[in-house]
């Protein structure tokens, strides 16, 4: 790394505007001149990928098909539970409405009960006093 700058010749200097390869970091006073036909930065054929050719993208794009189904997915079934919850907060609302109708009607009976325990009290006590 510590090789001088004259390691490369003379040319490298002058030729300015011309495309130099490096192989590594190590060797970056060894600078190799780039043919005259690839003096593009990026070639078309590097930066656009040919249609038909897998590129590697295919396994990123499928990756993310199958998340936004895992999340499509999930999002059906939140809504799903969501729904339950509404539905089964609506049956223990009929239900507690409907003990509470029974309740009073128990509570009717037991007083319609009582009532009649008194009148039939009544009567024994009567059919007692006439004998």
């Amino acid at each position: 790394m510590t090789h001088s700058s004259q390691d490369t010749g003379s040319c490298g200097i002058q030729e300015d505007g011309k495309l130099y390869v490096v192989d590594s970091i190590n060797d970056l006073n060894k600078l190799n001149l780039c043919p005259a036909g690839s003096q593009q930065l990026f070639p078309l054929e590097d930066t656009i990928p040919v249609l038909g050719t897998n590129s590697g993208n295919g396994s990123r794009s499928l990756f993310f098909v199958g998340l936004l189904i895992v999340l499509i997915v999930s999002l059906a079934l939140v809504f799903f539970v969501i729904f339950l919850i509404v539905q089964t907060g609506n049956k223990m609302d009929d239900v507690s409405r409907r003990l509470t109708a029974e309740g009073k009607d128990i509570d009717d009976l037991k007083r319609i009960n009582n009532m009649i325990v008194k009148r039939l009290n009544q009567l024994n006590q009567l059919d007692s006093e006439q004998n």
